[in-house]
């Protein structure tokens, strides 16, 4: 009999498990995979990283290791499945990177690919190819600098800071840069959302051609008889659109499911309704970014142009060889999360913006647009400009209120300071560092 009742209590909570499985995780299978998937194959196609490191490292995340993976070196893919259950799959192609596809997606139809121009020079960083300048600041103290560096490392067996990089550049010149173990100037780092940074850039560099006028609405053809025609492209740009929106990576979501769902990104946010009205209600969206790396595809002519203009208006033309920026399905560049560079590619962007546009004497963008960026958005109390996150709320209290930085998953930081001369870089996997005390260390150390 106590037999029969231990089996039946078994079963039952068997039963329990079972049932909250299927209502609870079940679904989250397929983003759990896709997620697994797409991480694997960016990170070994485009950075040559084993599987063994990428899963120990870029996919150490609750529940995305749960998931199995494979890679196909012939055939360019990688393909995860958890549990058995939800397989997806990733394909890299030679200058898109790596998309997650889903049954539908045809592999054998002719795709374009951007083309790069790569300009050789004997300048040294951050104009050239050439290693940067070994110069002395009389001004700073190396030694607490070093120290400051050093303290977001985790020391040998820790797993706290997961610092992958650090880059320090002042008046132009490196004065720090470290890599952690298996990590080197060469490492391409996936940016996640100073992705985001990018994608905004190339509004300004359009209305610097005039070629676009930002206040105008958005063209958006979905929206022209409802309220959200009132929506501006300045609007996007600043998060404060009044759409419809939910950016919660850790459960089923509008993100979630746009980033590893949707077959094109751009339109997930645009057919969402209406919720307050224009420029009353900041809310971050990952979704605005990319329905404007639509609203960009519709500036040219062919899907070709569009393609060509991401690196030839901006990351090529600052020496950023090593960027790149991943596709959907529908080829659009996934401005909000995908795209990857070198931490020195990474610093050269900050350098551009710390020089209000002007690349080693061109102006690519007007010096107004790097104040716009850095301006907050209304509701955003001091957070957020356009498409840039600021200091001029207070977040970081001992640092100057200029600051203003790229920010993107688990701590990819571009931080811009221009009362400092300074543009400092980290790229990790933790986003739990005190990133004030870091700062004010090295702001300190420029002035012994």
């Amino acid at each position: 009999m106590l037999m029969k009742k231990i089996l039946k209590i078994f079963a039952a909570l068997l039963l329990i498990a079972l049932v909250y499985l299927r209502i609870a995780i079940y679904p989250q299978l397929d983003l759990l995979s896709g997620f697994s998937a797409k991480s694997v194959a960016s990170g070994h196609f485009i950075d040559g990283r084993s599987l063994e490191t990428i899963q120990k490292s870029d996919n150490d995340i609750d529940k995305v290791d749960w998931a199995s993976n494979e890679i196909n070196e012939n055939g360019k893919f990688a393909v995860s499945k958890v549990y058995g259950l939800k397989t997806r799959k990733a394909i890299y192609r030679e200058g898109l990177g790596a998309t997650l596809i889903n049954d539908d997606f045809d592999v054998t139809k002719p795709y374009e690919v951007p083309k790069r121009t790569f300009i050789k020079n004997n300048l040294p960083f951050p104009y050239g190819d050439n290693e940067p300048k070994d110069t002395i600041f009389s001004e700073i103290d190396y030694n607490q600098l070093d120290s400051a560096v050093l303290s977001i490392f985790d020391k040998k067996g820790e797993k706290k800071n997961r610092t992958r990089s650090v880059i320090v550049i002042y008046k132009d010149q490196i004065i720090a840069e470290k890599y952690a173990e298996e990590f080197n100037k060469n490492s391409k780092i996936l940016g996640w959302s100073m992705t985001k940074s990018l994608t905004a850039t190339y509004f300004g560099i359009l209305q610097k051609q005039g070629k676009i006028d930002i206040m105008k609405p958005a063209p958006v053809a979905e929206w022209q008889n409802d309220i959200r025609k009132k929506i501006t492209i300045n609007d996007l740009l600043h998060m404060n659109s009044g759409l419809a929106w939910e950016e919660d990576y850790g459960k089923i979501s509008d993100v979630t499911k746009m980033l590893f769902q949707a077959e094109d990104m751009g339109k997930v946010q645009a057919e969402k309704p209406a919720v307050f009205q224009p420029n009353t209600h900041w809310y971050y969206s990952s979704g605005t970014t990319n329905l404007l790396s639509g609203i960009l595809r519709k500036q040219f002519k062919t899907h070709q142009e569009y393609l060509d203009f991401w690196y030839s208006s901006l990351l090529d033309k600052i020496g950023m060889h090593s960027a790149l920026v991943e596709t959907d399905m529908a080829g659009n560049f996934v401005g909000s999360s995908y795209g990857w560079a070198t931490t020195r590619d990474w610093a050269k962007f900050g350098l551009l913006y710390l020089h209000q546009g002007n690349w080693n004497g061109e102006q690519l963008f007007d010096p107004s647009w790097a104040k716009y960026v850095a301006t907050p958005t209304n509701s955003s109390n001091g957070l957020y400009g356009a498409h840039f996150w600021l200091n001029a709320g207070g977040k970081y209290p001992d640092v100057p209120r200029d600051l203003y930085h790229c920010s993107g998953y688990q701590g990819q930081m571009v931080f811009i300071i221009p009362s400092e001369d300074l543009v400092v870089v980290r790229m990790g996997l933790s986003e739990d560092l005190d990133y004030n005390a870091f700062l004010k260390e090295v702001i300190g150390s420029l002035k012994q």
